[in-house]
Protein backbone atom coordinates (compact mmCIF):
# COMPACT_ATOMS: atom_id res chain seq x y z
CA UNK A 1 0.00 0.00 0.00
CA UNK A 2 2.76 2.45 0.97
CA UNK A 3 4.63 2.11 -2.32
CA UNK A 4 1.45 2.49 -4.39
CA UNK A 5 0.48 5.60 -2.45
CA UNK A 6 3.94 7.03 -3.03
CA UNK A 7 3.70 6.41 -6.77
CA UNK A 8 0.29 8.06 -6.94
CA UNK A 9 1.59 11.05 -5.02
CA UNK A 10 4.54 11.51 -7.32
CA UNK A 11 2.46 11.13 -10.45
CA UNK A 12 0.00 13.71 -9.18
CA UNK A 13 2.44 16.33 -7.93
CA UNK A 14 2.92 18.23 -11.18
CA UNK A 15 -0.81 18.41 -11.81
CA UNK A 16 -2.04 18.92 -8.26
CA UNK A 17 0.46 21.59 -7.29
CA UNK A 18 0.92 23.19 -10.68
CA UNK A 19 -2.60 24.37 -11.31
CA UNK A 20 -5.24 26.44 -9.63
CA UNK A 21 -8.44 24.45 -9.55
CA UNK A 22 -11.76 26.14 -10.25
CA UNK A 23 -14.35 26.09 -7.48
CA UNK A 24 -17.35 24.03 -8.45
CA UNK A 25 -20.89 25.27 -8.06
CA UNK A 26 -23.08 22.25 -8.58
CA UNK A 27 -25.67 21.12 -6.08
CA UNK A 28 -26.81 18.23 -3.86
CA UNK A 29 -25.18 15.57 -1.72
CA UNK A 30 -23.65 15.89 1.73
CA UNK A 31 -21.84 12.69 2.62
CA UNK A 32 -18.36 13.80 1.63
CA UNK A 33 -17.59 10.40 0.17
CA UNK A 34 -15.51 9.95 -2.90
CA UNK A 35 -11.89 9.47 -3.87
CA UNK A 36 -9.24 12.13 -4.29
CA UNK A 37 -9.84 13.96 -7.55
CA UNK A 38 -13.63 13.87 -7.23
CA UNK A 39 -14.67 17.50 -7.78
CA UNK A 40 -17.50 17.33 -5.25
CA UNK A 41 -20.10 20.10 -5.10
CA UNK A 42 -20.92 23.33 -3.29
CA UNK A 43 -24.08 21.78 -1.87
CA UNK A 44 -26.95 23.58 -0.20
CA UNK A 45 -24.97 24.93 2.75
CA UNK A 46 -27.16 22.83 5.03
CA UNK A 47 -27.32 19.23 6.16
CA UNK A 48 -24.53 17.04 7.54
CA UNK A 49 -20.78 17.35 7.16
CA UNK A 50 -18.09 14.94 8.29
CA UNK A 51 -15.06 16.22 10.22
CA UNK A 52 -11.91 14.19 10.84
CA UNK A 53 -9.79 15.43 13.77
CA UNK A 54 -6.09 14.69 13.14
CA UNK A 55 -5.33 14.54 16.88
CA UNK A 56 -8.27 12.52 18.14
CA UNK A 57 -8.39 11.72 21.82
CA UNK A 58 -6.04 14.56 22.72
CA UNK A 59 -8.28 17.26 21.22
CA UNK A 60 -11.65 15.48 21.20
CA UNK A 61 -13.22 17.40 24.08
CA UNK A 62 -12.36 20.86 22.80
CA UNK A 63 -13.48 20.02 19.26
CA UNK A 64 -16.81 18.81 20.58
CA UNK A 65 -17.21 22.16 22.35
CA UNK A 66 -16.47 24.03 19.14
CA UNK A 67 -18.87 21.81 17.18
CA UNK A 68 -21.61 22.48 19.74
CA UNK A 69 -21.01 26.23 19.37
CA UNK A 70 -21.12 25.91 15.60
CA UNK A 71 -24.34 23.90 15.54
CA UNK A 72 -25.98 26.41 17.86
CA UNK A 73 -25.02 29.24 15.51
CA UNK A 74 -25.87 27.16 12.42
CA UNK A 75 -28.89 24.98 13.32
CA UNK A 76 -29.29 23.79 9.72
CA UNK A 77 -25.84 22.10 9.74
CA UNK A 78 -24.84 19.03 11.73
CA UNK A 79 -21.20 18.04 12.16
CA UNK A 80 -20.26 14.40 12.54
CA UNK A 81 -17.00 14.19 14.49
CA UNK A 82 -14.45 11.41 14.00
CA UNK A 83 -11.33 11.56 16.15
CA UNK A 84 -8.28 9.86 14.65
CA UNK A 85 -4.99 9.41 16.50
CA UNK A 86 -2.22 11.56 15.04
CA UNK A 87 -0.11 8.44 14.43
CA UNK A 88 -2.84 6.90 12.24
CA UNK A 89 -4.20 9.97 10.46
CA UNK A 90 -2.01 10.04 7.37
CA UNK A 91 -2.55 6.38 6.52
CA UNK A 92 -6.31 6.75 6.97
CA UNK A 93 -6.42 9.77 4.65
CA UNK A 94 -4.22 8.05 2.06
CA UNK A 95 -6.45 4.97 2.12
CA UNK A 96 -9.59 7.10 1.71
CA UNK A 97 -8.04 9.00 -1.21
CA UNK A 98 -7.40 5.72 -2.99
CA UNK A 99 -10.70 4.05 -2.17
CA UNK A 100 -13.21 6.78 -1.30
CA UNK A 101 -14.77 7.87 1.96
CA UNK A 102 -12.95 11.14 2.59
CA UNK A 103 -14.51 13.62 5.03
CA UNK A 104 -15.71 17.11 4.15
CA UNK A 105 -13.26 18.77 6.53
CA UNK A 106 -10.13 17.40 8.14
CA UNK A 107 -7.03 18.44 9.99
CA UNK A 108 -4.31 19.29 7.45
CA UNK A 109 -1.11 20.48 9.06
CA UNK A 110 2.08 21.53 7.28
CA UNK A 111 3.72 18.14 7.76
CA UNK A 112 1.19 16.34 5.58
CA UNK A 113 -0.19 19.10 3.33
CA UNK A 114 2.09 18.30 0.39
CA UNK A 115 1.36 14.59 0.43
CA UNK A 116 -2.41 15.12 0.41
CA UNK A 117 -2.35 18.01 -2.07
CA UNK A 118 -0.16 15.99 -4.44
CA UNK A 119 -2.96 13.44 -4.68
CA UNK A 120 -5.35 16.16 -5.87
CA UNK A 121 -7.54 15.71 -2.81
CA UNK A 122 -7.71 19.23 -1.37
CA UNK A 123 -9.71 22.28 -2.40
CA UNK A 124 -7.74 25.54 -2.92
CA UNK A 125 -8.96 28.02 -0.31
CA UNK A 126 -7.43 31.33 -1.43
CA UNK A 127 -10.63 32.69 -3.00
CA UNK A 128 -12.83 31.61 -0.08
CA UNK A 129 -10.45 33.18 2.44
CA UNK A 130 -10.31 36.43 0.47
CA UNK A 131 -14.12 36.76 0.63
CA UNK A 132 -14.51 35.68 4.24
CA UNK A 133 -14.63 37.33 7.66
CA UNK A 134 -11.15 35.88 8.27
CA UNK A 135 -9.49 38.11 5.68
CA UNK A 136 -6.67 40.05 7.33
CA UNK A 137 -7.21 38.29 10.66
CA UNK A 138 -4.87 35.33 10.29
CA UNK A 139 -1.17 35.29 11.10
CA UNK A 140 0.51 35.84 7.74
CA UNK A 141 3.57 33.75 8.61
CA UNK A 142 1.34 30.77 9.41
CA UNK A 143 -0.65 31.25 6.22
CA UNK A 144 2.56 31.37 4.18
CA UNK A 145 3.93 28.31 6.00
CA UNK A 146 0.89 26.26 5.01
CA UNK A 147 0.92 27.62 1.47
CA UNK A 148 4.59 26.73 1.10
CA UNK A 149 4.01 23.29 2.59
CA UNK A 150 1.29 22.63 0.02
CA UNK A 151 3.60 23.42 -2.86
CA UNK A 152 3.43 27.21 -2.97
CA UNK A 153 0.82 27.56 -5.69
CA UNK A 154 -2.33 27.59 -3.55
CA UNK A 155 -3.49 27.60 0.05
CA UNK A 156 -4.93 24.20 0.92
CA UNK A 157 -5.39 24.63 4.67
CA UNK A 158 -6.53 27.44 6.96
CA UNK A 159 -4.17 27.73 9.94
CA UNK A 160 -5.51 27.09 13.42
CA UNK A 161 -2.33 27.29 15.48
CA UNK A 162 1.43 27.13 15.64
CA UNK A 163 3.42 24.95 17.95
CA UNK A 164 6.95 25.20 19.22
CA UNK A 165 9.46 22.90 20.85
CA UNK A 166 9.61 23.27 24.62
CA UNK A 167 11.94 21.92 27.27
CA UNK A 168 9.85 21.20 30.34
CA UNK A 169 11.75 20.75 33.57
CA UNK A 170 10.86 20.09 37.18
CA UNK A 171 11.76 23.22 39.13
CA UNK A 172 11.39 21.42 42.48
CA UNK A 173 13.77 18.61 41.50
CA UNK A 174 16.31 21.07 40.07
CA UNK A 175 16.21 23.15 43.23
CA UNK A 176 16.68 20.12 45.48
CA UNK A 177 19.67 18.99 43.39
CA UNK A 178 21.22 22.47 43.29
CA UNK A 179 21.02 22.61 39.50
CA UNK A 180 20.76 25.65 37.27
CA UNK A 181 17.94 26.07 34.77
CA UNK A 182 18.76 23.97 31.64
CA UNK A 183 19.09 26.94 29.31
CA UNK A 184 22.12 25.45 27.48
CA UNK A 185 22.78 21.96 26.15
CA UNK A 186 25.70 21.57 28.57
CA UNK A 187 23.38 22.29 31.51
CA UNK A 188 20.81 19.93 30.02
CA UNK A 189 23.24 16.99 29.92
CA UNK A 190 24.56 17.79 33.39
CA UNK A 191 21.06 17.82 34.83
CA UNK A 192 20.03 14.62 33.02
CA UNK A 193 22.89 12.77 34.68
CA UNK A 194 22.62 14.29 38.13
CA UNK A 195 18.86 13.73 38.45
CA UNK A 196 19.11 10.03 37.59
CA UNK A 197 18.95 7.31 40.24
CA UNK A 198 17.78 4.22 38.41
CA UNK A 199 17.55 2.16 41.60
CA UNK A 200 14.87 4.56 42.85
CA UNK A 201 13.24 4.71 39.40
CA UNK A 202 14.27 8.37 39.10
CA UNK A 203 15.52 9.64 35.75
CA UNK A 204 16.86 12.90 34.43
CA UNK A 205 15.11 12.78 31.06
CA UNK A 206 12.55 10.95 28.96
CA UNK A 207 13.45 10.42 25.31
CA UNK A 208 10.90 9.78 22.57
CA UNK A 209 11.61 6.44 20.92
CA UNK A 210 8.17 5.58 19.53
CA UNK A 211 5.90 7.35 17.06
CA UNK A 212 7.00 10.92 16.34
CA UNK A 213 10.60 10.32 17.40
CA UNK A 214 12.29 11.74 14.30
CA UNK A 215 11.22 15.37 14.72
CA UNK A 216 12.44 15.39 18.32
CA UNK A 217 15.76 13.82 17.31
CA UNK A 218 16.23 16.40 14.54
CA UNK A 219 15.53 19.19 17.02
CA UNK A 220 18.21 17.86 19.38
CA UNK A 221 20.68 17.44 16.52
CA UNK A 222 20.38 20.88 14.97
CA UNK A 223 20.10 22.51 18.39
CA UNK A 224 23.52 21.14 19.35
CA UNK A 225 25.30 21.34 15.99
CA UNK A 226 24.21 24.92 15.32
CA UNK A 227 23.65 24.16 11.62
CA UNK A 228 20.99 26.60 10.45
CA UNK A 229 19.77 25.17 7.15
CA UNK A 230 18.24 21.82 6.23
CA UNK A 231 19.87 21.95 2.77
CA UNK A 232 23.39 22.84 1.71
CA UNK A 233 24.16 25.88 -0.45
CA UNK A 234 23.19 24.00 -3.61
CA UNK A 235 19.74 23.24 -2.25
CA UNK A 236 20.17 19.65 -3.44
CA UNK A 237 21.83 17.88 -0.50
CA UNK A 238 20.47 17.74 3.02
CA UNK A 239 22.58 18.59 6.04
CA UNK A 240 21.05 15.90 8.27
CA UNK A 241 24.13 13.70 7.87
CA UNK A 242 26.65 16.50 8.36
CA UNK A 243 29.39 15.22 10.73
CA UNK A 244 28.32 17.78 13.36
CA UNK A 245 24.78 16.41 13.29
CA UNK A 246 26.05 12.84 13.46
CA UNK A 247 28.09 13.67 16.57
CA UNK A 248 25.10 15.45 18.13
CA UNK A 249 22.80 12.49 17.56
CA UNK A 250 25.37 10.06 18.96
CA UNK A 251 25.50 12.07 22.19
CA UNK A 252 21.74 12.44 22.40
CA UNK A 253 20.93 8.78 21.66
CA UNK A 254 23.45 7.70 24.29
CA UNK A 255 21.06 9.07 26.93
CA UNK A 256 18.73 6.10 26.40
CA UNK A 257 18.62 3.73 29.41
CA UNK A 258 21.52 5.65 30.95
CA UNK A 259 19.43 8.58 32.19
CA UNK A 260 16.04 7.60 30.73
CA UNK A 261 13.51 4.82 31.41
CA UNK A 262 13.81 1.71 29.20
CA UNK A 263 10.13 2.12 28.31
CA UNK A 264 11.08 5.19 26.26
CA UNK A 265 11.97 2.92 23.35
CA UNK A 266 8.30 2.57 22.40
CA UNK A 267 6.85 5.77 23.83
CA UNK A 268 4.83 8.07 21.62
CA UNK A 269 4.05 11.53 22.97
CA UNK A 270 1.00 10.49 25.01
CA UNK A 271 2.92 7.78 26.86
CA UNK A 272 5.96 10.01 27.25
CA UNK A 273 3.89 12.89 28.65
CA UNK A 274 2.00 10.61 31.04
CA UNK A 275 5.30 9.13 32.22
CA UNK A 276 6.76 12.57 32.92
CA UNK A 277 3.61 13.71 34.68
CA UNK A 278 3.93 10.76 37.07
CA UNK A 279 6.54 12.84 38.85
CA UNK A 280 9.93 11.09 38.86
CA UNK A 281 11.58 12.43 35.69
CA UNK A 282 13.46 15.71 35.56
CA UNK A 283 13.06 16.87 31.94
CA UNK A 284 10.88 16.36 28.91
CA UNK A 285 11.15 17.66 25.35
CA UNK A 286 7.75 18.08 23.78
CA UNK A 287 5.79 21.09 22.58
CA UNK A 288 3.19 23.54 23.78
CA UNK A 289 0.43 21.00 23.29
CA UNK A 290 1.10 19.15 26.53
CA UNK A 291 1.23 22.19 28.82
CA UNK A 292 -2.27 21.77 30.22
CA UNK A 293 -1.56 18.08 30.96
CA UNK A 294 1.40 19.12 33.11
CA UNK A 295 -0.62 21.76 34.91
CA UNK A 296 -3.28 19.20 35.80
CA UNK A 297 -0.74 16.62 36.96
CA UNK A 298 1.84 18.79 38.72
CA UNK A 299 0.40 22.26 39.28
CA UNK A 300 2.06 25.41 37.99
CA UNK A 301 4.64 25.62 40.79
CA UNK A 302 6.58 22.41 40.13
CA UNK A 303 7.66 22.88 36.52
CA UNK A 304 8.52 25.38 33.83
CA UNK A 305 8.41 25.19 30.05
CA UNK A 306 11.20 27.12 28.36
CA UNK A 307 12.49 27.42 24.77
CA UNK A 308 14.98 24.78 23.66
CA UNK A 309 18.56 25.04 25.05
CA UNK A 310 21.19 27.32 23.55
CA UNK A 311 24.06 25.62 21.74
CA UNK A 312 27.82 25.92 22.19
CA UNK A 313 27.93 28.76 19.67
CA UNK A 314 25.75 30.89 21.94
CA UNK A 315 22.66 30.71 19.75
CA UNK A 316 19.41 28.78 19.85
CA UNK A 317 18.62 26.68 16.79
CA UNK A 318 15.38 24.76 16.45
CA UNK A 319 13.70 22.84 13.67
CA UNK A 320 10.33 24.16 12.57
CA UNK A 321 7.19 22.83 14.17
CA UNK A 322 4.43 22.28 11.61
CA UNK A 323 1.61 24.80 11.58
CA UNK A 324 -1.71 23.01 12.04
CA UNK A 325 -4.83 23.80 10.06
CA UNK A 326 -8.14 22.71 8.58
CA UNK A 327 -8.51 21.58 4.98
CA UNK A 328 -11.57 21.24 2.76
CA UNK A 329 -11.55 18.01 0.80
CA UNK A 330 -12.27 18.38 -2.88
CA UNK A 331 -14.64 15.41 -2.92
CA UNK A 332 -17.02 17.05 -0.42
CA UNK A 333 -20.56 17.27 -1.73
CA UNK A 334 -21.32 20.12 0.69
CA UNK A 335 -18.39 22.49 0.41
CA UNK A 336 -20.41 25.55 1.38
CA UNK A 337 -21.35 24.08 4.78
CA UNK A 338 -17.84 22.69 5.23
CA UNK A 339 -16.31 26.11 4.62
CA UNK A 340 -18.71 27.68 7.13
CA UNK A 341 -17.37 25.26 9.73
CA UNK A 342 -13.74 26.08 8.93
CA UNK A 343 -14.46 29.82 9.03
CA UNK A 344 -16.27 29.47 12.38
CA UNK A 345 -13.63 27.23 13.97
CA UNK A 346 -10.86 29.72 13.17
CA UNK A 347 -12.78 32.83 14.26
CA UNK A 348 -11.60 34.90 17.21
CA UNK A 349 -13.66 33.27 19.97
CA UNK A 350 -13.27 29.68 18.80
CA UNK A 351 -9.58 30.04 17.94
CA UNK A 352 -8.95 31.42 21.40
CA UNK A 353 -10.93 28.60 23.04
CA UNK A 354 -9.12 25.92 21.02
CA UNK A 355 -5.63 27.25 21.56
CA UNK A 356 -6.06 27.96 25.25
CA UNK A 357 -7.03 24.31 25.65
CA UNK A 358 -4.14 23.14 23.46
CA UNK A 359 -1.64 25.63 24.89
CA UNK A 360 -0.62 26.71 21.38
CA UNK A 361 -0.16 30.03 19.58
CA UNK A 362 -3.41 31.07 17.85
CA UNK A 363 -3.41 31.71 14.11
CA UNK A 364 -6.21 34.24 14.56
CA UNK A 365 -4.43 37.49 15.37
CA UNK A 366 -7.27 38.75 17.57
CA UNK A 367 -7.19 35.54 19.61
CA UNK A 368 -3.40 35.87 19.96
CA UNK A 369 -3.96 39.10 21.93
CA UNK A 370 -6.25 37.50 24.51
CA UNK A 371 -5.18 37.57 28.15
CA UNK A 372 -4.63 33.82 28.56
CA UNK A 373 -1.68 33.89 26.14
CA UNK A 374 0.44 36.01 28.48
CA UNK A 375 -0.65 33.95 31.50
CA UNK A 376 0.41 30.62 29.96
CA UNK A 377 4.18 31.05 30.38
CA UNK A 378 5.41 28.43 27.87
CA UNK A 379 3.13 29.85 25.18
CA UNK A 380 4.27 33.39 25.96
CA UNK A 381 7.96 32.40 25.90
CA UNK A 382 7.54 30.35 22.73
CA UNK A 383 5.78 33.19 20.93
CA UNK A 384 8.60 35.52 21.96
CA UNK A 385 11.31 33.08 20.86
CA UNK A 386 9.72 32.88 17.44
CA UNK A 387 9.56 36.65 16.98
CA UNK A 388 12.33 38.35 19.00
CA UNK A 389 15.31 37.22 16.91
CA UNK A 390 16.75 34.93 19.60
CA UNK A 391 16.04 31.74 17.68
CA UNK A 392 17.06 30.47 14.25
CA UNK A 393 14.51 28.10 12.76
CA UNK A 394 15.65 25.30 10.47
CA UNK A 395 12.75 24.91 8.07
CA UNK A 396 11.89 21.27 7.51
CA UNK A 397 10.85 20.34 3.94
CA UNK A 398 7.14 19.88 4.51
CA UNK A 399 6.62 20.64 0.82
CA UNK A 400 8.05 17.24 -0.15
CA UNK A 401 5.16 14.83 -0.75
CA UNK A 402 7.23 12.04 0.82
CA UNK A 403 8.34 14.05 3.85
CA UNK A 404 5.82 12.62 6.27
CA UNK A 405 6.60 9.05 5.20
CA UNK A 406 10.37 9.57 5.35
CA UNK A 407 10.19 11.23 8.77
CA UNK A 408 7.85 8.63 10.22
CA UNK A 409 7.27 5.16 8.76
CA UNK A 410 10.59 4.90 6.92
CA UNK A 411 12.89 5.91 9.76
CA UNK A 412 11.24 5.55 13.17
CA UNK A 413 12.17 1.82 13.34
CA UNK A 414 15.76 2.69 12.44
CA UNK A 415 15.93 5.30 15.19
CA UNK A 416 14.94 2.60 17.67
CA UNK A 417 17.90 0.58 16.38
CA UNK A 418 20.15 3.57 17.07
CA UNK A 419 18.85 3.77 20.65
CA UNK A 420 19.48 0.05 21.11
CA UNK A 421 22.98 0.31 19.68
CA UNK A 422 22.12 -1.89 16.70
CA UNK A 423 22.63 0.87 14.12
CA UNK A 424 25.11 3.74 14.11
CA UNK A 425 23.96 7.34 14.06
CA UNK A 426 26.07 7.79 10.92
CA UNK A 427 24.32 4.96 9.05
CA UNK A 428 20.90 6.09 10.26
CA UNK A 429 21.38 9.67 9.08
CA UNK A 430 23.07 8.52 5.88
CA UNK A 431 20.02 6.44 4.97
CA UNK A 432 17.68 9.33 5.71
CA UNK A 433 19.85 11.73 3.72
CA UNK A 434 19.75 9.45 0.67
CA UNK A 435 15.93 9.35 0.82
CA UNK A 436 15.65 13.10 1.29
CA UNK A 437 18.06 13.95 -1.51
CA UNK A 438 16.12 11.72 -3.89
CA UNK A 439 12.78 13.27 -2.85
CA UNK A 440 14.25 16.77 -3.26
CA UNK A 441 15.54 15.98 -6.73
CA UNK A 442 12.15 14.62 -7.81
CA UNK A 443 10.35 17.65 -6.39
CA UNK A 444 12.68 20.07 -8.19
CA UNK A 445 12.26 18.20 -11.47
CA UNK A 446 8.46 18.34 -11.19
CA UNK A 447 8.34 21.97 -10.06
CA UNK A 448 10.91 23.49 -12.37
Amino acid sequence: MKSSIRRSRRAAVAVALGSVLALTATACGDDGSGAGGDKGAEGSGKGKILFWDNNGGVRTDIWKEIIADFEKANPDIKVEYVGIASTEYQSKVDTAIQGGGLPDVGGVGAAMAAGIAAQNALEPLDARLDKSSLKGKLNEAMVESLKSAGGGKALYSIPTSANNGVLYYRTDLFKAAGLQEPTTWDKFYEAAEKLTNAKKNEFGYTIRGGAGSIAQALDAMYGQSGITSFWDASGEKTTVNDPKNVAALEKYAALFKKVTPAADLNNDFTKMVAQWDSGKIGMLNHNLGSYQDHVKALGVDKFRGIPQPIGAGGKRVQVSNPVDGLGLFKSSKNKDAAWKFIEFATSHAESSKFNESAGQVPANTEAAKDAWVSKAEPTKLAAAALTDGSTTIVQLPYYLPDWNTISKADNEPNFQKVLLGKMSAKDFLGTMAEQLNKAQAEWKQQNG
